[in-house]
């Protein structure tokens, strides 16, 4: 009688492992679905995705500066002094 109710009670744990495991792999891709609409929220509110076709630079480039060259015993030192740089321009990239 004691063996019959160690085997009940064994095939009753196994039952509810089955079932947890059963649910778990039920509600699986609801998961996945959940992560894969926050990822996406999240890099929509980064912004706009890279386009190749759409994309473009502008750009500038103003620089200031002052050079200075002095000779010593029939060497050229040149120095140059940068004050200011500005980048600006355009530039359209496209696809390959």
């Amino acid at each position: 009688m004691l063996r019959r109710i160690k085997g009940q009670s064994t095939l009753e744990y196994a039952m509810i492992i089955a079932v947890v495991v059963g649910a778990l792999l039920a509600i699986q891709i609801y998961m996945k679905r959940g992560l894969q609409g926050r990822l996406r929220e999240s890099s929509d509110q980064i912004g706009e995705q890279f386009d190749a076709n759409k994309t473009t630079i502008e750009r500038t480039t103003t620089h200031t500066g002052k050079t200075v060259q002095t000779v010593l015993k029939g060497e050229i030192k040149t120095t140059t002094e940068s004050d200011e740089r500005t980048l600006s321009g355009k530039d359209v990239v496209e696809a390959w």
